[in-house]
């Protein structure tokens, strides 16, 4: 009886040993995951891209108003 217990503990040892408790992703997964976080950075550069001509947008008027300002002012 005590050499059945010892070998049943001897196996759950060894079967949680080399039991892994990481989730495995398939490759579909990976690629699906890969394929969000591009399409994440596609839509943060073109939010960027969106600031920046807003920005530029408004430095131009602010640059032309001042023109406007130095001309009627001379």
């Amino acid at each position: 009886m005590k050499k059945l217990i010892i070998a049943f503990v001897l196996v759950f040892t060894v079967s949680t040993a080399f039991t892994s408790c990481r989730d495995q992703k398939s490759s579909e997964e990976k690629i699906e995951e890969a394929m969000d976080d591009v399409s994440d950075e596609i839509e943060n550069a073109a939010d960027d891209v969106k600031d920046a001509a807003e920005d530029l947008k408004d430095e131009i008027e602010e640059a032309a108003e001042e023109a406007v300002d130095t001309i009627n002012n001379h």
